[in-house]
């Protein structure tokens, strides 16, 4: 089973920023042709976001586009329509997520693309849902974060909502996608036919919160934030360690109806005496007398650095997880190792880290660097289209490519 899980398949992709390129980079991991569609000159508009240094492609772009092509076609031309409708013919899926309305002004909406092409599935992310009252409004990550109900849940129980650090907006709604794309091109091996999925951000996050809803049900008032803590366990939190710095803390989590969590911890710290504490002999003791408890662990977490408490505690069976930040994650001999970070060589930005595919299967797709703008102009329509190099310099010539 070498063969990538998506060999064979080909994807028109229209998407641009992040919940978009999500979709496809998913698809593009899986083996999927991805042919990423950018505006002449310009490329897709990600390529300048949040840039550090001018007229370059910037990280943020590159994280997103891994493994896919790249084309040029001006869609405002009716020479750059006709190719996309080529691309189409060919094409398994097309995935877009520009602003409500657009691709529909292009000419390219569920009805022409089925007509085109009617094993096409079309897949199409919004920041709401399409027949919903927020149907027109746009959409970034905060803001599918705030409407699906996940800012208020996130935060410290006195302080206000908060966005969650890593953008679940976009790309935790770009991964539904791909995961319905993929089942979408199942179900077309039954039926012959593609589909048109559509998919809210806000719906995505409502999807996200399953276990806050389920909360939610027994209580008469908003369910409230509570920080880091999780349940009544304790210890439960997070706990500062050696060396003081931002992100110098081991979360460690004592589950309060397994015993067995708090005598490893007891055992771990080398205090077996607390076992037999007449405060802490059980977990409602325990969360009566939890400054006791929280003095006693800090003081043995902050003797030690984080990677320490975290081993000791996990050998004892206990849950502890050391914070790593993003600079030590990316310099992680052992996800480097197992393949989910693969460092490139850019001719513009030196090197540049890229994450991969988290899941462990048959047939997995190395992970490749995001493409230069129109780096596969020549070989997609060529091999694809059967444009002539005479034709292809036409095109360059009237703007088209």
């Amino acid at each position: 089973m070498s063969t990538p899980s998506l060999d064979g398949v080909t994807i028109v992709d229209l998407t641009q920023f992040e919940a978009g390129p999500s979709v496809t980079e998913t698809l593009a991991w899986h083996g999927a042709d991805v042919i990423k569609v950018e505006p002449r000159g310009t490329g897709d508009p990600g390529r300048m976001a949040f840039n550090d240094v001018n007229d370059k492609d910037s990280f943020f772009f590159l994280m997103l586009n891994a493994n896919k092509r790249s084309v040029t076609c001006n869609l405002k031309t009716e020479e750059g329509k006709e190719l996309l409708r080529r691309l189409i013919e060919k094409a398994d899926v097309v995935v877009e997520n520009f602003s409500p309305g657009v691709i529909e002004k292009l000419g390219f909406g569920w009805e022409e693309i089925h007509r085109i092409n009617p094993r096409c599935i079309f897949g199409q992310v919004k920041g709401f849902a399409a027949h919903g009252q927020f149907a027109s409004y746009r959409s970034f990550d905060m803001i599918a974060q705030a409407t699906g109900g996940m800012m208020s849940i996130t935060g410290e129980a006195d302080g206000p909502p908060m966005r969650c650090g890593a953008t679940i907006g976009d790309t935790g709604t770009g991964l539904h996608m791909a995961v319905s794309i993929a089942c979408a091109l199942y179900q077309r091996s039954r039926t012959g036919l593609g589909q048109h999925l559509r998919v809210a951000m806000q719906d995505a996050m409502v999807n996200f919160c399953r276990v806050g809803i389920a909360r939610q049900q027994s209580l008469q008032q908003p369910l409230p934030r509570q920080g880091n803590p999780v349940s009544g366990g304790v210890p439960d939190g997070l706990y500062p360690c050696r060396g003081g710095g931002d992100n110098d803390y081991c979360y460690i989590f004592v589950k309060e109806d397994l015993e067995a969590h708090w005598s490893g911890l007891c055992d771990a710290i080398g205090q077996p005496e607390l076992k037999s504490d007449a405060r802490f002999l059980t977990p409602a003791l325990r969360m009566e007398h939890r400054e006791d408890v929280d003095r006693i662990v800090t003081q043995w977490t902050k003797a030690r650095p984080k990677e320490e408490v975290m081993a000791s505690l996990g050998a004892a069976g206990v849950t502890a997880g050391a914070v790593f930040d993003l600079q030590e994650v990316l310099k992680s001999p052992d996800m480097h190792e197992r393949g989910l970070l693969a460092t490139f060589e850019h001719d513009e930005r030196g090197a540049v880290t890229v994450p991969g595919w988290p899941v462990e299967m048959a047939g997995a797709v190395p992970i490749a660097l995001a493409p230069r703008l129109g780096a596969h102009n020549e070989a997609v329509y060529r091999d694809m289209l059967g444009v002539s190099a005479q034709e292809l310099r036409e095109l360059e010539q009237a703007g088209v490519v």
